[in-house]
């Protein structure tokens, strides 16, 4: 990656990058998928996606606990807690910030996904180090990201050639950083399984499919689990739910949530390519389905720089087409299915869908009017979270098979 840091360049503020352009890279023809797909200047679309949304939101496991009771534990631990003014599941910890962060005389670089977390206050573990020079045990350092942007200070907890040698455990325990979040997975109510980390998008996708007691449904790309998870806590574990995916270390990801939240054992848990389910799961007609398939990553905040090309989109946008044919051949006729993505494109979004009606496979149901007070809805029904505003950028479908 040609970044500034390794053009010698320096290390920068990212408030202070002059071409946000240049933390995306990102092709012309992606550039105006963007535009396209939510309107104005793509630099204050780019400029919202480099910074966090206004609160870190969850959602609360309401077979377990009230909102009200996992507000008053959040808040014993000393954080302030609000619920969410539309969805009752849902309630968030604002995230604070942007503060300026002082250049240290020795600095340690991490690479894109440590930089993410570490901005938002997180430590720095040893994996994500790309370099960090001749930092001894005990040395203040400032960590930034591989392109230079200043994110945290802290205190090196090893020396430099430990941490690159094993690869392992804290490297920078981070005591100031560019936005501060609370450590949700330090708290009782992670512990005791009664929240699960989700922005407000993905948890109105769920709620969206409705899901309902003794009903068939089909998460088709379910890890790590959130949208499963919620399904059952919508049905109160009352519909058989199929979460699929194919990744083995995902799956395991996902069945130590559901664990965590008291749901093993009320979905039906299959490593298969959802691309294939008309053969591999032929028992099965749902009556919904959920598809929150891989995609862009457009729309996640923060980023700190991201690369994306036109032949990745087109390749993504394939295989989603896929996804959404595979789901069409098993839901039942006039059956449901909430199509979603955290992405910011034309192609993958509005697009597909359109191509979706326009081949007679799917129709666009008319999302219900609480929506609109959460997130635009188009001419043709489809819902679009836009990031210049406190969310990330997300986009849903709810889509009704043709019969």
């Amino acid at each position: 990656m040609d970044t500034m840091v390794m053009r010698g360049v320096g290390y920068i503020y990212i408030d202070e990058v002059k071409n946000i352009r240049s933390l995306f890279l990102y092709d012309e023809k992606v550039i105006e998928s963007i535009v396209k797909a939510l309107g104005g200047d793509i630099d204050s679309i780019l400029t919202s996606i480099t910074k966090p949304p206004a609160g870190l939101y969850m959602r609360v496991n309401l077979l377990r606990a009230s909102r009200e009771m996992v507000i008053d534990m959040i808040e014993r631990e000393g954080y302030r807690a609000y619920r969410d003014a539309v969805l009752d599941e849902a309630i968030y910890i604002p995230i604070e910030g942007p503060y300026k962060v002082t250049l240290r005389d020795k600095v340690v670089v991490a690479d894109k996904r440590a930089s993410e977390s570490v901005m938002m206050g997180s430590n720095l573990y040893a994996p994500g180090v790309i370099s960090c020079g001749d930092v001894r045990k005990g040395d203040d350092v400032t960590v930034v990201s591989e392109n230079g942007i200043i994110l945290a200070n802290g205190k090196a907890l090893m020396d430099c050639k430990d941490a690159m040698r094993i690869k392992r455990g804290i490297f920078v325990e981070v005591l100031e950083s560019l936005y501060r979040a609370a450590p949700l997975r330090e708290l009782s109510v992670w512990r005791e399984g009664l929240v699960y980390p989700q922005s407000l998008p993905s948890m109105v996708a769920s709620k969206l499919l409705n899901p309902e007691a003794h009903e068939v449904i089909i998460d088709m790309c379910a890890a790590p689990g959130g949208k499963t998870g919620h399904l059952i806590e919508l049905s109160k574990g009352m519909a058989t739910i199929y979460a699929i995916d194919h990744s083995a270390s995902r799956i395991q990801e996902m069945m130590e949530h559901l664990e965590r939240l008291g749901h093993m054992g009320r979905a039906a848990i299959l490593r298969l390519d959802a691309r294939y389910l008309s053969k591999d799961l032929t028992h099965v007609r749902p009556d919904k389905i959920i598809l929150d398939p891989p995609c862009s990553s457009t729309g996640v905040r923060p980023k700190i720089w991201h690369k994306f090309t036109w032949k990745d989109l087109e390749s993504i946008v394939r295989y989603q087409r896929q996804l959404l044919e595979e789901a069409s051949r098993i839901l039942k006729n006039k059956g449901l299915l909430v199509y979603s993505t955290c992405s910011i494109t034309y192609d993958e979004n509005q697009g597909l869908v359109n191509e979706m009606v326009n081949r007679g496979i799917f129709e666009v149901v008319e999302p219900p009017s609480w929506v609109k007070k959460i997130a635009r809805i188009s001419s043709l029904g489809t819902i679009t979270f836009d990031p210049r505003d406190k969310h990330p950028g997300f986009f849903i479908a709810i889509l009704k098979k043709t019969s």
